[in-house]
């Protein structure tokens, strides 16, 4: 059995506007931005765009198909890696670090190890297939 398990119903259905909800609410809820109010700020806007890019994606949930699915994982892990590196940048401090940390953890565990590969193109259109003559 493989670990990799988030396919992309899994991601859009679970993921994508869940998480954008709470990148919105919880800095309010933990009180973050004690270091200074960008670390408030960042995950708020963060999850603005990610209602919008969710919105924009090709996949089940998606409201207008715009943006392909491997860009989608592409912009979420841009988006984890800028988290790794906000609470160096600007001197965010205890909560406020921690936060960012831990959620680029969760993000990049999430669309790197634990992504199911797609199924490449030839084998969804059926090219490549032998036909019975």
């Amino acid at each position: 059995m493989s670990f990799r398990f988030i396919t992309r119903s899994i991601h859009a259905y679970l993921i994508d506007y869940p998480i954008a909800i709470v990148l919105i609410a919880m800095p309010f809820v933990l009180n973050l931005g004690q270091s200074g109010p960008l670390a408030m700020w960042l995950s708020v806007v963060v999850g603005v765009a990610a209602l919008l890019l969710a919105a924009l994606t090709d996949h089940p949930t998606g409201l207008v198909h715009i943006i392909p699915y491997w860009l989608h994982l592409w912009v979420d892990r841009a988006v984890a890696v800028v988290f790794v590196i906000a609470p160096f940048a600007y001197k965010f401090a205890g909560l406020d670090a921690w936060y960012y940390w831990v959620l680029a953890a969760a993000v990049l565990l999430t669309t790197s190890v634990l992504n199911a590969p797609e199924d490449p193109f030839a084998a969804r259109s059926g090219l490549g297939r032998r036909r019975a003559a």
